[in-house]
Formats: structure tokens, C-alpha cells, sequence
């Protein structure tokens, strides 16, 4: 054993706790309070092994997606959850999301903190077919929750389909099956008056 290696591994683990204190504009189902960062990641790994079936195409690494999803949100201890919606914070949070994932993966030994770095660099990238799927469960996640608690999210800033639909597209490439049934769910949503057209 290396302790140095471990001191490094433990002190990433008790890093990562933070993400338990990010708070994410999605609001819970069960009682509407807002969802953090942790039950995210948990809830977008538990759907990827769920959804699977309905990945793109061929080369969907179901471990790859699974260790993207669990650390993809790891810069936001530093860099804060930004606003799907927010256009101004959107300017620059792929740089302060970057100088976080500088901080955070270069806490832990060189070759494992490459290796997160790397992940989370493929998640954001999504050039690959892992990283897509990846990045359409992230999308999926808070327009399920939206559709299932009224439009909640939606409503408290004022979301309208054109921004529902511009934003969440991209759910499509990774699983375009998925992206249909959004769709067909948006229109609802719309006619039922959760969503403003």
C-alpha cells in the first residue's frame, strides 16, 4: 500500500461529499424541495441501466456511461449548478467548470486523476456514442420531473416549449426513441396548460 496514493483517494472521497450541498433548480416529486447534485448523478445511473435498450446505434459502453454520469456534476462543487436556462451564466460556465475539474480530479493520484478528467472531458464533449447517451439521460432526468410535478421547475422561471425543446434536442442523439417520447410529452404538457406553448 501506498499511503500517500490512499491520502490522495480520501481526501477526493471526502471532497465529493459537496456535491451533496449542490442544489439543482429540478424539484423533487415527492415534496418539492429542490433536488442536489448527488441524487442526480444517482437518479441519471439508475435510468441509463433502465433505459439502455434505447441507446443509439452500436458502442454504447454501459460502464463508460455509468462512470460519466457519476462523475460529470463533480465540477459543479466549485463551479455551481448552472441553470439549464440561464444564458447569462451559461457564458462562462465551461470555464469555470474547467478550472474546477483542474482543482477537483488533481486531488487524486496522477493516473486515476487523468483517467476521471478524461471521462468527464468525453461527457462534455459527447462525440462518442457512450458520451451521448450519457448526455441525453442528463437531459431526460429534470423533463421527467417536470413533467411529473406539474411543469414545477418550469413554472417558478418561467419556461415556455421553444426553450423546453431547443434545450433538451439533443436527448435524440444519444436515444432518439427517447427523444419521440418527450416530444409527444411536451405537446401534452402543453395542451394540459403545464408547459406555455
Amino acid at each position: 500500500m501506498d499511503p500517500e496514493r490512499l491520502e490522495s483517494q480520501i481526501a477526493f472521497i471526502v471532497e465529493i461529499d459537496g456535491l451533496k450541498q449542490v442544489l439543482r433548480q429540478s424539484l423533487l416529486l415527492a415534496d418539492g424541495r429542490q433536488e442536489n447534485d448527488a441524487e442526480h448523478s444517482w437518479h441519471l445511473a439508475t435510468m441509463a441501466i433502465l433505459l439502455h435498450e434505447h441507446a443509439a446505434g452500436v458502442g454504447v459502453d454501459l460502464l463508460r456511461v455509468l462512470k460519466m454520469l457519476l462523475i460529470h456534476d463533480l465540477v459543479e462543487i466549485d463551479a455551481g449548478d448552472t441553470f439549464a436556462y440561464d444564458e447569462v451564466a451559461q457564458r462562462d460556465r465551461e470555464a469555470r467548470e474547467a478550472a474546477a475539474a483542474q482543482r477537483i480530479f488533481g486531488l487524486l493520484p496522477g493516473e486515476q486523476g487523468e483517467e476521471l478528467r478524461s471521462s468527464w472531458e468525453e461527457f462534455e464533449a459527447r462525440e462518442t456514442p457512450s458520451a451521448r447517451y450519457a448526455a441525453a439521460m442528463d437531459r431526460l432526468q429534470p423533463v421527467l420531473l417536470n413533467l411529473y410535478s406539474g411543469g414545477g421547475g418550469w413554472r417558478r422561471h418561467g419556461i415556455v416549449k421553444k426553450q423546453v425543446i431547443d434545450y433538451n434536442r439533443q436527448i435524440g442523439d444519444g436515444a432518439p426513441a427517447l427523444w419521440e417520447w418527450v416530444r409527444e410529452r411536451i405537446e401534452r404538457a402543453v395542451r394540459e396548460g403545464v408547459l406555455p406553448d
